[in-house]
């Protein structure tokens, strides 16, 4: 990185700030010195934030050794992406998109004789990874996946539509079933 624009970001924001956002590039475990060197903060430092941010749920930890390693918590990436889907397209299209994925899967189960992207690999042979069905197989997973998020997406955004997250929902007597939310 350009040392002028490292200075910048170091004079602009918290140390909290930058290691929220060396945490938020991060999918696989790293060590609270890692993120410190990344957030130009102590490893002192980057251990008490990353404290915060695992108690609030955004950040998971699971231990190599002696060392406690980071990453961002399953529940903060899918919120991420929940919120980037709502702020892209209207409930509709994420409905319309949830619809034309599940036909999508549907098709391949029919097609292939499975139920899953397992079962279809459990059948393909070494050789076939770099073929037409190793192609299908990377689809299929991806689909699975984005059908996921979507899903996920189109229930925050009625939650939050509905003030079901906030508890701003001023018709809600407390006595309706939310257990069924999808």
């Amino acid at each position: 990185m350009n040392d002028v624009v490292v200075d910048d970001w170091v004079a602009e924001t918290t140390p909290f700030e930058r290691v929220y956002e060396s945490i938020r590039r991060v999918y696989d475990p790293v060590s609270a010195a890692q993120i410190a060197d990344r957030a130009r903060v102590s490893p002192t430092t980057a251990r008490k934030h990353l404290r915060t941010l695992v108690n609030t749920g955004a950040v998971t930890t699971s231990q190599d050794g002696q060392t406690t390693q980071y990453r961002r918590s399953e529940t903060a990436i899918v919120t991420d992406h929940a919120q980037s889907l709502l702020s892209e397209q209207t409930p509709e299209e994420i409905a319309a998109g949830i619809a034309d994925m599940k036909r999508q899967i549907q098709q391949w189960r029919e097609e292939h004789g499975v139920d899953s992207p397992e079962e279809f690999a459990r059948d393909l042979s070494v050789d076939d990874a770099d073929s037409d069905d190793g192609a299908l197989l990377t689809e299929w997973q991806t689909t699975r996946r984005n059908l996921a998020l979507a899903q996920a997406a189109l229930a925050i955004g009625e939650a939050s539509h509905t003030g079901q997250l906030t508890s701003t929902d001023s018709g809600d007597d407390g006595n309706d079933d939310t257990s069924a939310i999808v």
